[in-house]
C-alpha cells in the first residue's frame, strides 16, 4: 500500500538510536550468512528449520529431527526475527524499522526499546502459532516485530508529518496517522481475509497488539502519547515566575509569591 521514506521527528532523549542500528546489522549479517550470497541452499534451508518458529514443534505436536536442532525451541520465540528469505523482504523491514524506530527507541530509551522489540517479535511468533499449531512451516522474518514498532509510532507520533510512496510510485507528505492506520488495519483484515496465506498476518497482528500495550507501559515517564503536550507543575511555575518578573509592581507595592509563583 505505501513504502515509508521519511519522518521529520527529531530525536528528543537520546543522540543515536544505537539499538535500532545494531538491530539493522544484526539482520543484514543474519541474511548475508544464510542467503544465497554465501550460503548454500542446504544450508540456508538447515538453518531455517533450526532457527525459525515451527508451531507444531513450538506446541508439542512435533519434534525437529536431532540434526537440525541448533537452539531449545523457546529460542525461536525470537531467533526467527533474525531470519529474511530474501533481499526484499529483508530490505522492506529494514526500511520500516530504521523510519519508525529511532523515534520509538527515543521514547523507550535504549535498553527498554530492545526489551519492547524483543517481546513484539515473540508476540508475533505466538500470534501466528495459534493459528494452526500443528503447522510444520517454519516462520522467519522481522514482520512481528516491526508491526509492533509501527503500532508504537501511531500511538506515539500521529501528527509527524511522513514522507511516503503511494503505490510504490508517488511520493507524498502525510500526517503519520494516515498511513499507519490504513496500514494497520490492512493487516487485520487481509488476517480475516487469509489467515493461512505465504505472509503470516497473525504475526503481523500479534506484533501490533503487543506494541499498542508495550509502549504504553515501557514509555519515558514524562513522554506523551498522541503527541499531546504535557504541562507540568515545575513547567508552571516558570512560566508564572517569567509572568511575575515581567510584570514588576508599581511603586510602593510589595508582591509575596506563594511556593507556585501566584502572588498571594
Amino acid at each position: 500500500m505505501f513504502i515509508p521514506l521519511h519522518d521529520t521527528n527529531s530525536l528528543k532523549h537520546i543522540k543515536v538510536q544505537y539499538v535500532t542500528i545494531g538491530l539493522i546489522a544484526i539482520n543484514v549479517v543474519m541474511w548475508l550468512l544464510t542467503g544465497p550470497l554465501f550460503a548454500t541452499e542446504s544450508f540456508s534451508d538447515a538453518t531455517i528449520m533450526g532457527l525459525g518458529y515451527i508451531p507444531a514443534i513450538a506446541f508439542d505436536y512435533a519434534q525437529l529431527a536431532p540434526g537440525l536442532i541448533l537452539i531449545p525451541d523457546e529460542a525461536t520465540y525470537l531467533s526467527y526475527s533474525f531470519l529474511h528469505g530474501d533481499f526484499w523482504h529483508l530490505a522492506s523491514n529494514m526500511l520500516f524499522l530504521w523510519v519508525f524506530g529511532d523515534n520509538v527507541e527515543d521514547a523507550l530509551g535504549h535498553f527498554r526499546f530492545l526489551i519492547f522489540y524483543l517481546l513484539c517479535a515473540a508476540a508475533g511468533a505466538f500470534a501466528h502459532g495459534l493459528v494452526d499449531t500443528t503447522s510444520e512451516a517454519p516462520l522467519i522474518g522481522a514482520s512481528g516485530a516491526i508491526s509492533g514498532v509501527v503500532a508504537a509510532y501511531f500511538l506515539l507520533h500521529p501528527k509527524v508529518r511522513v514522507w511516503v510512496l503511494v503505490f510504490f510510485r508517488i511520493p507524498l507528505p502525510l500526517p503519520a496517522f494516515i498511513p499507519l492506520a490504513l496500514w494497520i488495519g490492512q493487516q487485520f483484515l487481509m488476517l480475516a481475509i487469509e489467515p493461512d496465506g505465504a505472509v503470516s498476518w497473525a504475526a503481523h497482528v500479534g506484533g501490533i497488539l503487543a506494541g499498542l500495550v508495550l509502549v504504553v507501559i515501557l514509555r519515558r515517564r514524562g513522554v506523551p502519547l498522541f503527541d499531546r503536550t504535557i504541562v507540568t507543575p515545575r513547567s508552571v511555575r516558570h512560566v508564572e515566575a517569567a509572568a511575575d518578573i515581567t510584570a514588576a509592581p508599581a511603586s510602593g507595592e510589595s508582591v509575596r509569591s506563594s511556593p507556585w509563583g501566584r502572588p498571594s
